[in-house]
């Protein structure tokens, strides 16, 4: 499957791997999509972009004219994340902002045919970039949040948030890059989310107002409108620990080459060069800047895991990568 654009090329490409995850969501509310190796699946291209759907959710992604992909790596606990955010300028990546229960109608967009019917409500959760929808089919349902729209779903005198658990209605998260959609059950309060697709609302995070987390390198006036995340050399689609896949690396390196930011690429470059020679953290000088510090984190930590017998490696983890408590890991970040 191929287009003229080489940026949907690659998702494209992306999205007939198994062994890559994907998103549409904002800081605090996210609807993730992931499907296992042998499980069915559709993959079609057509003017509204390029869709997969399993039986337990999808994701379509859409060309814009200002996509603009940025890869990136942060440290987590026990190695270390990556992502390449679907970027849009701000002005380009507004949403509807609605803040009350809204009612918009047939959802004539939905991945399959068989759900277009369903009526759509936005849960109305403020955010920038994202609408974050439910689509409910149920007619006793749809009446009972119809009487409800207008109001905060999370305002103390609303029941609506009881009406959408009772119902489990599909989610439909949706940005100017496209959406996803969820068509597993919410799992009751305090269990944990199933495998596979599954979407996350979190007031106290969604409060901040934030486009995403502070983690997250991005330019200023960059919005990340989704993300994908290419298969990573430690961890499985679901998050399962394996061992270490070197093509894995190699690969999400050289898309970290082509779209990451040439700053953040340089200092890793840097510290991956010094380390080769043989040369001590001391003769380097680095930037000291907050995401700066986590780029080297991470350089160390894959070279602990490609190059574990560096003469010089023990040296530079002793005096980089130390916890740092202004570096702890966002909750959503953490998911990846």
């Amino acid at each position: 499957m191929t287009t003229a654009d080489p940026l949907m090329d690659l998702i494209a490409s992306q999205l007939a791997d198994a062994e890559a995850g994907w998103s549409v969501g904002t800081f605090g509310a996210i609807a993730e999509f992931t499907r296992e190796p042998g499980e069915a699946f559709d993959i079609e291209q057509s003017r509204n972009g390029i869709s997969v759907v399993t039986q337990k959710g999808g994701i379509r992604i859409v060309s814009h004219p200002d996509l603009r992909l940025i890869a990136s790596e942060s440290p987590t606990t026990e190695s270390w994340s990556h992502r390449i955010a679907l970027c849009l300028p701000h002005e380009a990546s507004v949403m509807s902002g609605r803040t009350v229960l809204t009612e918009l109608g047939p959802d004539i967009e939905a991945l399959l045919r068989r759900d277009r019917s369903g009526i759509l409500f936005d849960l109305g959760l403020g955010t920038l970039q994202i609408d974050a929808c439910i689509r409910v089919s149920d007619a006793d349902a749809i009446a009972a949040l119809r009487s409800r729209t207008g109001q905060s779903v999370f305002a103390s005198e609303s029941d609506a948030m009881r009406i959408i658990l009772a119902a489990n209605p599909h989610r439909a998260f949706v940005s100017r890059i496209g959406r996803a959609e969820v068509f597993q059950p919410i799992p009751p309060p305090g269990e944990r989310s199933p495998d596979g697709p599954h979407t996350h609302v979190l007031p106290k995070l969604l409060a901040h107002g934030r486009s995403h987390a502070a983690t997250e390198p991005l330019p200023e006036g960059w919005i990340p409108c989704a993300h994908l995340y290419p298969a990573h050399p430690l961890r499985d689609q679901l998050g399962r620990k394996r061992a270490f896949r070197p093509d894995h690396h190699a690969a999400f390196q050289t898309l970290l080459e082509l779209y990451g930011l040439p700053e953040l690429t340089a200092c890793k470059t840097a510290v991956v060069e010094a380390v080769a020679e043989g040369r001590g953290p001391e003769t380097v000088t680095l930037p000291s800047d907050r995401t700066a510090r986590a780029t080297v984190r991470v350089a160390l930590r894959q070279l602990a895991a490609t190059e574990p017998h560096t003469v010089t490696l023990a040296a530079w983890l002793a005096a980089y990568d130390r916890r740092d408590p202004a570096e702890t890991e966002d909750p959503l970040e953490a998911l990846h």
